[in-house]
């Protein structure tokens, strides 16, 4: 079960763009994630991987958790709006929810939920 420290320090380095570093700190070796429902992303290699070609894609990607983020035993839930802005300096919101599983202080499983019709207004 993750503490409220470190799940504030987690939240910290997303909203402070360190998001690499914030899977580098946080995941287990084995790892996976889930958007939505598709195949999931497994291995923190390939997860920073992945993220950093999120981060390639966009000129600047924000994050901002909405509230607090609800902890019981080894689950924690966030509420989150992303913005992605690109070259042209066109900018897409993102809101999602991200239910996490967490074994002790590290990350094992996220699955996010969101519509991704968002990405398109």
């Amino acid at each position: 079960m993750p503490s409220r420290d470190v799940v504030e320090a987690f939240v910290r380095r997303l909203e402070n763009g360190e998001f690499v570093e914030a899977i580098e700190q946080y995941y287990t070796a084995d790892a996976a994630t889930y958007e939505n429902n598709a195949a999931p992303t497994v291995g923190r290699d390939n997860l920073v991987a992945k993220e950093r070609g999120v981060l390639a894609a966009f000129k600047e990607v924000k994050a901002v958790r909405v509230g607090p983020s609800l902890i019981e035993g080894d689950n924690v839930a966030s509420r989150w709006i992303f913005s992605f802005t690109n070259a042209e300096g066109v900018t897409r919101t993102l809101e999602e929810i991200a239910w996490q599983t967490w074994r002790g202080d590290k990350l094992i499983e996220e699955r996010f939920y969101y519509d991704p019709k968002q990405l398109g207004r």
